[in-house]
């Protein structure tokens, strides 16, 4: 045992004597007076301020390379009308990658980024914004859970309860992001029940607020396994959504929902004939067709409807068809959309955001060899090229080409920047090598053993999001490391991370998250 710690500990020493490089986190924008947090002591000093000038707190948290951060950044941060409604509170920003960092994101219950939350000055969560709709609707809901001044919590307990609710409270229970919730207001598996009740008791008088809720509960109907033997769908609620989707005001308005669960809606509406010609398909095309064309939306708000329109045309194909069946007509609509996208977006930001959406979007038309081009044409002009490397890396996958997708993976990981990145972008990586070059033992061993050293470098390495890395990190190496060579390895590394468990402070939670990555028996987290 000796012998196995001395020698795991060298190979640690070795990969601790070349520190990768940690980005720089900049502040997301430059006309709001955003203060980086990074501890405790950071918050503290932001919710003092907060008091002493009886403003709230707007927290965002998120990271250099995410494509929907960027999106922030170039849609709404940058706004003017965004930087004069700043003045109204203490805009507080969390890089994930900053030391610190995602233990914040632990305290907070913040994980996906982007996560927008406004707390008030006594540090009550108030409510958290959605970061996927269009920028003047989300400063409308910011300015609403500035006016309001009661935690959402407190305002879905009167929802539930039946008591007298103001229009706007309504509203912020539309718009409140179910999506980052992580479970703070009601368990998950509540969730499409509760979002019924609310759009069934929604004043039927405001029809914006009252249809958000009720498409936001049929999508969620679509990922909820049925509590009924039947599930046939209701004539009323396709008449309904014939209506919004008709309705050129209405649909703009709840553009974010029917993009982003079009699939979702149809299939909740349409049963086992999703994919066939039906009314629901043929006017859901016409209402993405005019978001997608619609000047008032950003670029990404009308890729997002052409997206739409690519996941509607694949129902009833496989969910993981390589080559789909999809009409000329969408092929060329697509094609011709993104190489205006890459020809005319300028803003880095934005080119972050649009472009890996957009060659997404190609891959998941069955133009492979577009995809590929666009990725690898906007390497040298991406701030974080490795997100795009791991999008080549995912293409050749999917194409069966293994090699050329670990290389890939590869370099996305060695390029990578951050100890929460490096340590998701690595946890990809080994994920890829467990799976499709199980034999390759050295290499396996070599990355893994790499992780743990950069791991044992970061105070905050097993908590948040970097621990749920490590987590799938183990769960892949425990499935892997069988007999003879694998499980010689496997051995090794456990006695490497055995000592950075030991290094940590018994009182220090992490120090019982850092022992179970590689405990067998133990579930390992999502």
């Amino acid at each position: 045992m000796a012998r196995t710690l001395i020698a795991a500990w060298s190979l640690a020493a070795a990969l601790l004597a070349a520190p990768p490089a940690v980005a720089a986190p900049g502040l997301p924008s430059t006309n709001v007076a955003w203060l980086a947090a990074a501890a405790d002591a950071d918050i503290a000093n932001a919710f003092a301020r907060a008091r002493s000038e009886s403003k709230p707190v707007l927290l965002y948290w998120g990271a250099t390379w995410c494509p929907p951060c960027n999106q922030l950044k170039a849609t709404l941060f940058n706004r003017q009308e965004f930087a004069a409604l700043s003045r109204s509170f203490v805009a507080v920003h969390v890089d994930g990658d900053r030391p610190g960092a995602q233990k914040l994101g632990q305290r907070f219950k913040v994980s996906g980024y982007p996560t927008l939350v406004l707390f008030g000055a006594d540090g009550q969560e108030l409510t958290r914004l959605p970061g996927e709709v269009d920028a003047p609707q989300a400063l409308a809901v910011l300015q609403l859970g500035l006016a309001g001044g009661r935690p959402v919590k407190a305002v879905l307990a009167d929802a539930l309860a039946g008591r007298p609710m103001t229009a706007g409270d309504w509203r912020l229970l539309a718009f409140y992001s179910w999506e980052t919730d992580e479970q703070q207001l009601l368990p998950k598996a509540e969730l499409l029940a509760t979002l019924q009740r609310l759009a069934a008791a929604s004043p039927p008088g405001d029809a914006d607020t009252s249809t958000r809720l009720w498409l936001k509960a049929l999508a969620t109907s679509d990922a909820t396994p049925p509590s009924s033997p039947d599930t046939s769908p209701d004539p009323s609620q396709r008449a309904r959504l014939l209506r919004v989707l008709g309705d050129a005001a209405q649909a703009r308005a709840q553009m974010d929902v029917l993009a982003n669960n079009a699939d979702e809606i149809v299939r909740a509406l349409d049963g086992p004939s999703a994919g066939t010609p039906t009314p629901v398909l043929a006017a859901f095309e016409a209402a993405l067709r005019r978001l997608e064309t619609d000047p008032g939306l950003s670029r990404g708000d009308r890729l997002g409807a052409l997206y739409a329109r690519v996941d509607l045309a694949r129902l009833g194909q496989p969910k993981d068809v390589v080559q789909p069946h999809l009409p000329q007509a969408l092929l060329r609509d697509t094609r011709e959309h993104v190489a205006r996208l890459d020809r005319d977006t300028t803003d880095a930001y934005e080119r972050q955001a649009v472009i890996t959406a957009a060659a997404s979007l190609l891959g998941r038309a069955g133009l492979w060899a577009e995809s590929e081009a666009l990725l690898k044409g906007n390497l040298a002009r991406s701030h974080s090229p490795y997100y795009l490397m791991s999008q080549l890396g995912s293409n050749a996958r999917k194409q069966g080409r293994h090699d050329e997708a670990l290389r890939w993976y590869q370099q996305a990981f060695e390029q990578s920047e951050g100890p929460a990145t490096r340590l998701q972008w690595g946890a990809g990586y080994l994920t890829a090598l467990v799976e499709l070059a199980p034999q390759d033992v050295a290499r396996i061993e070599k990355t893994a053993a790499q992780l743990l050293a950069e791991a044992a470098r970061d105070a905050a390495a097993f908590e948040g999001r970097s621990a749920r890395s490590l987590s799938r990190l183990g769960a892949k190496l425990l499935a892997w490391g069988g007999e003879g060579r694998q499980a010689g390895a496997l051995r090794r590394l456990q006695a490497q991370l055995g000592a950075v468990c030991a290094r940590l402070d018994p009182g220090d939670s992490q120090r019982a998250s850092c022992a179970a990555v590689l405990e067998p028996g133990v579930k390992k987290a999502g």
